[in-house]
């Protein structure tokens, strides 16, 4: 990511905002043309990059565009919004996300936060407003890096936890990973194997407050299971302590026996 210490706000009467030589890559996927072409200009004008997106392409190539940040008003994608966000949102752990559209419900906001979401604005607003929630994403995202590259890898039975490259790997090949799936392992093999009740994963990893009911943490260890179980079938790392949370200990597949994982699905916004 390109360093962003030169950035900073103007004044309220002059807003202002400057970027270091590298400039921002800021990708914006809305098909509100006035919007987007004040949005546009104002990132030419403070010597960042704007990359239009009219028709969301999927997200691979979004991430092929390596952009620093995404813009996006989920308005486009029609009823394919939800999931299209949030896969945008676990594709890279660097790229920050701002969602920006018209008035929405609070369970709206909170469902697109909670699906990994950087920021939300809602329009109308200021093109300087937009930048600045985007500036303040990309901080926050270069401190966490910065933040983990000082961590060093993690090594149980087969598996290497790096925190650098947000990834985890077996055999030198990676897991595939998505953010939340590596910030659920990080936390987990972090605990020196005791146990994490689920809110308290949930207040780690999602940020919030877990509401009564809420499978999501159940759902996230299933699909983290399947990664690692597949690269290195031959351990379990993560165990299951019912009606509490989850423990991380590196054991031999036979050497403790595994419950089967529950089958709950994610809850609807």
């Amino acid at each position: 990511m390109a360093p962003l210490e030169g950035l900073r706000i103007g004044s309220a009467d002059q807003p202002a905002l400057t970027t270091a030589p590298a400039a921002v890559r800021l990708a914006i996927i809305d098909s509100d043309s006035g919007f987007v072409r004040v949005l546009a200009k104002r990132v030419g004008a403070v010597g960042w990059r704007a990359h239009v997106l009219t028709n969301p392409p999927p997200v691979e190539e979004v991430q092929a565009l390596r952009q620093h940040a995404v813009v996006i008003d989920p308005a486009v994608l029609g009823p394919e919004a939800w999931s299209y966000l949030g896969r945008l949102c676990a594709a890279s752990p660097t790229q920050a996300v701002v969602v920006c559209t018209g008035p929405t419900s609070v369970a709206q906001r909170v469902r697109g936060l909670r699906l990994g979401a950087d920021d939300w604005v809602t329009k109308p607003c200021h093109p300087e407003e937009v930048l600045a929630r985007v500036e303040a994403a990309l901080r926050a995202r270069q401190a966490g890096a910065a933040a983990s590259e000082e961590v060093e890898p993690t090594v149980a039975g087969e598996l290497e936890i790096r925190p650098e490259m947000f990834e985890a790997f077996v055999g030198g090949r990676p897991l595939g990973l998505t953010r939340r799936e590596f910030e659920l392992l990080q936390l987990l093999a972090s605990s020196q194997a005791r146990v994490i009740p689920r809110e308290r994963i949930y207040e780690r990893v999602w940020g919030y407050h877990m509401a009564h009911g809420d499978r999501s943490v159940d759902v996230f260890v299933r699909k983290l299971r399947r990664k690692l179980e597949a690269a290195s079938p031959g351990w379990r790392y993560v165990h299951t302590h019912f009606g509490v949370g989850y423990r991380f200990d590196a054991l031999e597949a036979d050497a403790e026996p595994e419950a089967p994982a529950s089958s709950a699905s994610l809850p609807p916004a």
